[in-house]
């Protein structure tokens, strides 16, 4: 079954019915967001009624709430310990996002493993492990390690560094992987090339870690390192690559979420879906888009 979905707003007010209608209003059967504002600290309360209305609505639509899944917010850095406080501002935040997916009955939280900022590969990954090791002590939520373009001090540029963190998870239960396509292009892994590149991600790691595909074409040739997102089709990697990730038989039933840009403030979301799961580029789309 095609799991197809994109990241969605979620605010003060609506919560997670917004993000659901927001969802449901591009043909979407899952979706991803942010429990506030990805580079600022500022949360609203979670209210438990609007989320069971929530629920409901998903129920009705036939929408697997387990495939849903959170982002943890961007200023979060685990692999940076020069100061004692930011360190451990990191990790209180990142706690009580895992509470905040707790209430909301969210299973899986997206985060970027973090930049060493000069501390080194090495150090970073540690600092990184000493963190995890204290958040995912007792919690139902799995974080999943998001694969990265490499770009500055970024770790999880590679299988082998995600695998270095992971092997120093003493919970392994909770720790799992999302892969990127326009990172993992512009990380150095050929998409032209899935199979192989799935292959040596279950040799070094193992393909069941994975729970979560972010699918975004690039604007960068292979082995960039720059991280620029672009429209499903329209980038290096392009659609038919794309569409092999989406519709591997190794990755059906994990959730695919879109990130790709919006097209001159315009979500594209609706559009991409669609041309997804009609199997055919659509090198209009952009036009559509903003029409």
């Amino acid at each position: 079954m095609l799991i197809i979905g994109s990241h969605v707003s979620f605010n003060s007010k609506d919560q997670l019915l917004g993000s659901l209608c927001e969802a449901l209003s591009y043909g979407a059967n899952t979706f991803m967001f942010y429990t506030g504002a990805p580079q600022n600290t500022i949360r609203s309360k979670i209210d438990d009624n609007i989320t069971k209305e929530a629920l409901q609505i998903m129920k009705d639509n036939n929408i697997d709430y387990s495939k849903v899944i959170v982002h943890a917010p961007y200023i979060i850095n685990l692999a940076n310990n020069k100061e004692d406080d930011k360190y451990d501002f990191s990790i209180r935040f990142l706690k009580e996002e895992v509470k905040r997916c707790e209430q909301l009955g969210i299973k899986w939280l997206v985060l970027h493993p973090g930049s060493h900022v000069g501390l080194g590969v090495e150090v970073g990954i540690s600092n990184i492990i000493n963190a995890l090791n204290i958040i995912l002590k007792d919690t139902s939520v799995t974080i999943l390690l998001e694969t990265m373009a490499g770009k500055g001090t970024e770790i999880g540029r590679n299988f082998a560094e995600v695998k270095q963190i992971i092997d120093g998870i003493e919970n392994k239960n909770n720790i799992g992987v999302c892969i990127d396509t326009c990172h993992l292009n512009d990380g150095g892994y050929d998409i032209s090339k899935f199979d192989d590149v799935l292959n040596e991600f279950d040799k070094i790691i193992g393909i069941d870690y994975i729970k979560c595909v972010h699918v975004n074409d690039s604007k960068n040739p292979l082995s960039s390192h720059k991280d620029r997102h672009e429209n499903i089709g329209f980038g290096t990697v392009g659609f038919d690559n794309l569409l092999h990730v989406i519709y591997h038989p190794k990755l059906e039933n994990i959730p695919k979420i879109l990130e790709t840009p919006w097209v001159e403030q315009n979500p594209p979301y609706r559009f991409e879906i669609q041309m997804i799961k009609d199997k055919k580029f659509d090198p209009e789309l952009k036009n559509k888009v903003i029409c």
